[in-house]
């Protein structure tokens, strides 16, 4: 049963990759994987919602993961599943929201086998990210414009472009936009999109394994070279003097570069100036976030595409609810769709504030930095002996607890969990993360105090 949960782990590491935060929470958030042969792969869901949607819309992506995963599978069964039903084995499944370790299943395990940087690692584009499905607005219209232009005409201008904004504005949607663009007008162009964490994974392994050149070779060998999330290179050194020589190989070779960022470069902390001197050599774009017409059309899009038609006020009270974040925007229209579906009943604006009133109590902007303040003032401590090397009892606990509610309530990836609370090895994060869960499943004692934390983070 290892071998299940590490291929479910594998292909949950890819899932949540290719799928939007919202539709990855919705659908396979509570997802098991019961059986994987030749002759079939059972896949376990909630309610039967979940299972009608996976049917019709990711049955494909899954038989290409198993595909990737050297599962070859006449079929995939997606069955309704109750993990408290008394016939279940608590050894036999995985489940999928404590399955979400570090993306390095799949290079790792090449790794061990052939001690060479695995190309099946990256993960490359999302097909789902193009312009014809992007919503533009007034805050992102010149980036989209910008994005266009360069698609048409890759390496001539605006190059590098560099887009920042918030977390959950549409930058990832609209650089791949790019990249699939490009593929579309010429397939045999080299497009090579990589998150940060990937490119720093991958220079790490590339050392580790002495394939240094393979590595080198890859990236600038790219005729566009798209990075997400570039803040994530800041304080690694060895790995920004790497991405310093390959942006002036491609630079250099008219090749086309397109880098994302939470801020602009210049606000980047510990990040080289001589990388914040290039980014700005070709165009800065702040993307903001969407107002409400833009808002609006987004989740009559996102309604669509799940084939359902809601009414215009429904629409609005979503666009309303949440301001910020597209992501959240998302979720939370899957999570109306879902519950109408399952109690039979048409979307309204009663069932919305019946499943999603208490959402507008949330705060606008819950960051790290918040979630760490509060963490340490409910168990007395600084945030400064939090980011601290300390190993006493009453410092671990705390930093253990708020790497946990970063997880649980940002999402955040294990490599940027560490990095927010002062870490070098991310498994330090992932031992955390588990043994807060497992306490959170044995103890109420800690149920209680993550509960009294998230009150006053949502005050």
């Amino acid at each position: 049963m290892q071998d299940l949960n590490r291929l479910w782990k594998a292909i949950l590491g890819e899932l949540e990759v290719s799928l939007s935060q919202g539709n990855f929470s919705t659908w396979f958030k509570n997802s098991y994987l019961l059986e994987a042969t030749s002759a079939g792969t059972v896949i376990g869901v909630p309610n039967v919602f979940i299972k009608n949607q996976i049917e019709k819309k990711y049955t494909p992506l899954l038989e290409e993961l198993l595909e990737k995963n050297n599962v070859s599978t006449d079929q995939i069964v997606i069955k309704i599943y109750d993990p408290r039903s008394p016939s279940k084995k608590d050894d036999t499944v995985l489940f999928a929201n404590e399955a979400l370790k570090p993306k390095t299943s799949g290079m790792a395990q090449q790794m061990k086998r052939g001690n060479s940087v695995s190309h099946k690692y990256r993960r490359g584009l999302n097909t789902n990210y193009t312009f014809e499905n992007f919503i533009v607005g007034s805050g992102n219209d010149f980036a989209h414009a910008a994005c266009q232009a360069i698609a048409a005409n890759p390496g001539t201008k605006y190059n590098p472009l560099f887009i920042y904004g918030g977390v959950g504005i549409g930058k990832t949607h609209l650089i791949q936009a790019v990249g699939n663009q490009i593929v579309k007008q010429n397939p045999r162009a080299h497009v090579v999109y990589v998150s940060s964490e990937q490119f720093v994974q991958e220079f790490l392994d590339a050392i580790r394994f002495k394939k240094n050149t393979d590595f080198a070779d890859y990236y600038r060998s790219a005729d566009v070279l798209i990075i997400d999330d570039i803040q994530f290179i800041a304080n690694k050194e060895k790995t920004q003097e790497e991405f310093f020589h390959t942006f002036n190989a491609l630079h250099q070779a008219n090749k086309q570069i397109i880098i994302s960022g939470d801020r602009p470069p210049q606000e980047i902390p510990t990040l080289e100036e001589r990388l914040q001197s290039r980014f700005a050599w070709g165009m800065t774009i702040d993307m903001q976030v969407p107002d409400f017409e833009t808002r609006c059309a987004i989740v009559q899009q996102k309604a669509e595409g799940s084939g359902m038609r809601l009414p215009h006020d429904v629409v609005e009270y979503l666009a309303n609810l949440i301001t910020t974040n597209i992501r959240e925007l998302e979720g939370a229209l899957n999570q109306l769709l879902a519950f109408c579906e399952m109690r039979s009943i048409d979307p309204d604006v009663t069932a919305a504030k019946t499943l999603l009133g208490s959402a507008k109590s949330r705060p606008k902007h819950l960051s790290p930095k918040k979630i760490i303040d509060q963490t340490a003032d409910y168990y007395s401590v600084t945030v400064d002996e939090l980011l601290s090397p300390k190993r006493d009892k009453e410092i671990v606990y705390p930093r253990q607890i708020a790497m946990y509610i970063l997880r649980s309530e940002l999402h955040m990836s294990f490599p940027k969990i560490a990095n927010e609370l002062g870490r070098k090895d991310h498994t330090t994060a992932i031992h955390s993360v588990e043994k807060i869960q497992n306490q959170v499943n044995n103890d109420p004692a800690v149920r209680q105090q993550l509960s009294e934390i998230r009150e006053q983070l949502y005050v």
